[in-house]
């Protein structure tokens, strides 16, 4: 049996490329015949690409703008072509890798590079965000790594801010997935993001993420609303469908996050257990409220 496919992996093969890989194929004729779902819209929704790794992006951007998707979610700029095709949004590039981050020095020059390029490339296709991690803390003082992050992020809001680009640090829980990771609390990233002190950078607030390191979803969520520029979505226990067998409200939540006036997007994030695309409409249908 292969192994279970992680977010790690998968972040990784599109860092080193700046370009989503060649994946397993599904032909367009077997993709579901889905309507449009999104009625209401007023979240605007996408889904991340590394979740649906044996359907090529072609069938999920023809299936995303077919049930009212606005895009898709990291990706890299040698997809733009193909979500721009289909009248999609890259929702948000992908740029560096999770361990390695901006916490030390001594991978500025790589993540900066890569963050640097993918602003740009962003911005020429005319999209908005760009993602970016902080690392590992590997012994090293909170602090210290926010001092850090914080030095190396004012290095290109300058060029972020020019090109009209949101680079947004991600809260990933390190309690279950990502062990060490230290951008892994809101009260952490919104101190990093006051002390950069730039409106084109914020937090995405992964829901999932932040469910098992933090919980209290909808109070923090609006209580640190003009920190967070994005959100993802992923069922708790186990990171599968928004269904009947994880812990949070779904619908709930996205009502609360439409009532802070969000106007960024919210992208889903989950590996299906099922058929992945038959999941991601019921996902879709749940988050329009």
């Amino acid at each position: 049996m292969n192994p279970k496919p992680t977010r790690r992996t998968a972040l990784a093969a599109t860092a080193a490329t700046l370009a989503t890989a060649a994946l397993g194929r599904v032909t367009l004729a077997q993709e579901t015949s889905s309507a449009k779902i999104v009625s209401r819209g007023r979240l605007n929704q996408s889904v991340c690409r590394w979740c649906y790794q044996k359907i090529d992006l072609e069938t999920l951007a023809v299936h995303a703008k077919k049930i009212g998707l606005v895009g898709i979610d990291l990706l890299g700029p040698g997809d733009f072509a193909t979500v721009k095709k289909h009248g999609l949004l890259c929702t948000m590039t992908t740029s560096h890798g999770i361990g390695e981050g901006l916490n030390r020095k001594e991978h500025w020059e790589k993540c900066l590079a890569m963050i640097t390029n993918s602003i740009n490339a962003t911005a020429d296709a005319g999209y908005k965000n760009v993602i970016c991690f902080s690392g590992n803390t590997a012994d090293m003082d909170p602090t210290e790594g926010m001092k850090n992050c914080a030095e190396a992020l004012k290095k290109i809001m300058p060029l972020a801010e020019e090109k009209k680009i949101t680079v947004q640090m991600e809260l990933l829980n390190s309690k279950r997935d990502h062990g060490d990771y230290m951008c892994d609390n809101s009260k952490w990233g919104v101190a990093l993001v006051k002390m950069v002190g730039s409106e084109r950078f914020k937090l995405l607030y992964d829901i999932y993420h932040m469910q098992i390191d933090e919980g209290d979803v909808i109070a923090t969520i609006r209580a640190n609303k003009d920190y967070y520029g994005h959100y993802h979505t992923g069922g708790v226990p186990g990171r599968n469908e928004l269904d009947e067998t994880q812990e949070l409200q779904w619908a709930t939540i996205a009502k609360a996050i439409i009532d802070t006036g969000f106007k960024g997007y919210f992208a889903h994030e989950f590996i299906p257990k099922r058929d992945p695309l038959k999941s991601l409409d019921e996902a879709v249908k749940l988050c329009d409220v």
